[in-house]
């Protein structure tokens, strides 16, 4: 028995199997993908050798060199800082508090800016810091 061998291009492509795989590396992407929140504010962080990733979280304090506080990207005094963490503190659910200081940020500031947090209830402080470079 002699089969018959067509050697016709193929006349209609189906993208079925190439949507799938773009699909796939898509999820894959995003799912290996950092999502970090990152102020506008510059300041240098302190560097620790046992660093670890801070979780997201929606209340950040940074402390810049010039002695300045910023929730979120908005400039603040101290005195009205509890005033700001208790409006953001009713809004979220996670009551995490980033605070991000720069290495030459006086302690007594971000003492200042714990105590704020403990007056209106918020409870978990982490210090972010960046690993060590070797």
């Amino acid at each position: 028995m002699k089969f018959e061998m067509q050697n016709k291009p193929l006349s209609v492509f189906h993208f079925s199997s190439l949507t799938d795989i773009v699909m796939l590396l898509l999820i894959f992407f995003l799912l290996t993908s950092q999502f970090v929140i990152q102020t506008g504010v510059k300041v240098q962080l302190p560097s620790a050798k046992n660093n670890e990733q801070t979780i997201p979280a929606r209340i950040i304090v940074s402390i810049t060199e010039e002695s300045k506080i910023f929730v979120g990207k908005e400039e603040i005094a101290v005195d009205a800082l509890p005033i700001k963490l208790e409006e953001i503190r009713k809004s979220i659910t996670d009551e995490n508090l980033i605070i991000r200081a720069d290495k030459s940020a006086k302690i007594d500031l971000v003492i200042k800016v714990i105590d704020a947090a403990k007056g209106v209830g918020i409870s978990k402080f982490t210090i972010e810091t960046e690993k060590e470079s070797l």
